[in-house]
């Protein structure tokens, strides 16, 4: 059980309890309705109505209790690499080639189907909730927040820009510079459930990128989000002139036959997510390091 504490200060007096719920503990209105339904408000140790007023040092708490278990993910034991846990988050370090979450045609075999046997085997019971995504193809940290609290949290520090990306690719082509700054809006491909395209009429979207290492016809780039969207740095990357090597979907036709052999995906890695813990507020960085795969097409990009 997770317990959130406010003490009242002179500021604060004459407001409701919501209103502090929602605005100093960032409460979501969802999340609301489930702490009234379970009497998880307390003020000074007694449960309470959202719309009653507080006073100076009156203590609120918010008591996260939920038993949740969702049906629709199948619980598999497997070898799953653990990279972070406590009572409130637990990291991933995925494999490429594995899928995140259940869907249609993965229905197991997902990091969400290991990640709920795991954490039953823990006599936890709760909802998959990945704080962002990571395509199939695409290796390294994922995030997942053990309650709505937690996920909220986080959601809002990625809305402020203070919850960090960085990935690692390999892509086609040449740099003049040492880095620079990809400032394109993305929208979804028309007629198109997961392709997405670089649009006027699309949403905002900044991808940082480094050269880290430039070969003869390809370079080693370090990339820092600033927004999030489906696919973006691979969309980034191909309107760029600069598609990530072994990535079919967001090629361009002069690099189609170019280095087919060097890996058989597109080459990108989480690396490193950092944030705040929404809890302690500590910084908390977690980092995976290069899969085999990528490490072996660096090592014949140099020779």
């Amino acid at each position: 059980m997770m317990r959130l504490f406010l003490k009242i200060s002179a500021e604060d007096c004459s407001k409701t309890v919501k209103q502090l719920l929602k605005g100093k503990l960032h409460i979501s209105e969802r999340l609301l309705k489930k702490l009234k339904q379970s009497g998880g408000i307390l003020l000074n140790s007694v449960p309470v109505h959202v719309n009653v007023k507080v006073s100076e040092g009156d203590i609120l708490e918010a008591l996260i209790e939920f038993d949740e278990q969702n049906e629709d993910i199948i619980p598999e034991k497997m070898d799953l690499d653990i990279i972070y846990e406590d009572d409130c988050i637990i990291a991933v370090n995925k494999p490429p080639g594995m899928v995140v979450h259940p869907s249609a045609s993965h229905f197991t075999g997902t990091v969400a189907n290991g990640l709920m046997y795991y954490l039953l085997s823990k006599g936890k019971r709760t909802l998959i909730r990945p704080v962002s995504r990571l395509d199939r193809d695409t290796s390294g940290v994922i995030v997942f927040a053990l309650n709505p609290y937690i996920q909220n949290a986080l959601v809002y520090q990625m809305r402020k820009n203070t919850y960090r990306k960085e990935y690692l690719g390999i892509v086609h082509g040449t740099f003049p510079s040492s880095h620079g700054t990809i400032d394109l809006p993305i929208e979804r491909l028309p007629g198109s459930i997961m392709l997405r395209r670089v649009s006027d009429d699309g949403a905002p979207s900044v991808t940082h990128y480094e050269v880290i290492e430039q070969f003869t016809d390809c370079a080693f780039l370090k990339f820092r989000l600033v927004t999030g969207r489906t696919h973006q740095i691979r969309v980034h990357c191909q309107a760029a002139g600069h598609p990530l090597l072994g990535d079919t979907l967001y090629t361009l036709p002069e690099y189609e036959n170019r280095h087919t052999g060097l890996i058989n995906r597109q080459a990108l890695h989480s690396a490193l997510v950092s944030f705040s813990h929404p809890i302690s507020g500590s910084p908390v960085t977690l980092s995976a390091p290069l899969p085999d795969d990528m490490l072996h097409a660096l090592e014949i990009l140099r020779k």
